[in-house]
């Protein structure tokens, strides 16, 4: 059942939908979480772009495998103690400060908690299952807490504060990194990333290419916006037999008048640089 953008000010009058398994209610102007109590075969509920400012009353929505709660006014994570067959959970676009009240989740796989104002990572020793999280512009400024989270494969913490690569360690399974807009300075604490295939770490203040020879299954990286300037760097990526797609545009090293022809030559197995493909 869908109801969008329809000015919707009120959840009222869905007895009759009491076998419904999906209800997108997004694009409205709902202020509470109300009168759903009844649909207890609910398996995903849509809320996106509201005006709620609290989550409640979904206690007896047990089967909830989905819920979207982004672009509204919420500032705590609370009662989603019912809650624990919801896989995909987001949240992005709120007031949420702190990342708490979600051990009960444990069947949890991707988390988006992008654009809030969240400072630490926190609160996640049960999420076992979880595969993805999703942090983008937040005000956090280090990995510190995000190591309980080995299954993770993707992970990105776009426009942030963070400084320091270091705390990545435990995550053995990541398969994509994204920290761009961030301000590190040095590529580190990699080691054990090895099934990395995909970095993004555009636009920081790395100056060189480094630590990275181990990542033989990487097919992209992003270090575009950086102060790369050494084309001695590159040979750092030689061990990097997959790689296809690299941005180096906006470094020292993209004014050489031989920039894409030298790329080609040091990597041949890209098929693209920046944002164009190679013909």
């Amino acid at each position: 059942v869908e109801i969008a953008n329809s000015r919707l000010k009120k959840i009222e009058n869905l007895d009759r939908l009491r076998r419904v398994e999906k209800l997108c209610l997004r694009q409205n102007l709902i202020k509470r979480i109300e009168a759903i109590d009844m649909l207890t075969t609910l398996t995903e509920l849509d809320l996106y772009d509201n005006q709620l400012e609290k989550i409640e009353n979904i206690d007896t929505l047990v089967n909830l495998r989905q819920l979207d709660l982004s672009f509204n006014g919420i500032k705590k994570i609370e009662n989603l103690h019912q809650q624990d067959k919801v896989e995909d959970l987001y949240l992005c676009n709120n007031r949420i400060k702190v990342i708490e009240n979600l051990e009960n989740l444990k069947e949890l796989k991707m988390l988006e908690l992008g654009s809030n104002k969240i400072r630490k990572i926190e609160g996640f020793q049960n999420l076992q299952n979880l595969t993805s999280l999703y942090l983008g512009r937040n005000k956090i400024a280090s990995f510190e807490g995000i190591c309980c989270l080995r299954g993770l494969k993707t992970l990105s913490i776009q426009c942030n504060r963070i400084e320091s690569l270091l705390g990545l360690s435990e995550l053995v399974n990541l398969e994509e990194l994204y920290v761009s807009d961030n301000g590190i300075k040095t590529i580190e604490g990699l080691e054990n990333l090895t099934k990395l295939t995909i970095l993004d770490v555009a636009a920081n203040r790395i100056s060189k290419i480094q630590n990275l020879g181990h990542l033989t299954l990487l097919e992209e990286l992003w270090m575009n916006n950086n102060q790369v300037q050494d084309w001695n760097d590159v040979k750092e990526l030689d061990n990097c037999k997959k790689i296809k797609t690299i941005y180096l545009e906006a470094n020292p090293i993209a004014s050489d008048p031989m920039y894409r022809r030298k790329l080609k030559l040091a990597l041949p197995s890209l098929t693209q640089i920046d944002a164009t493909l190679i013909i």
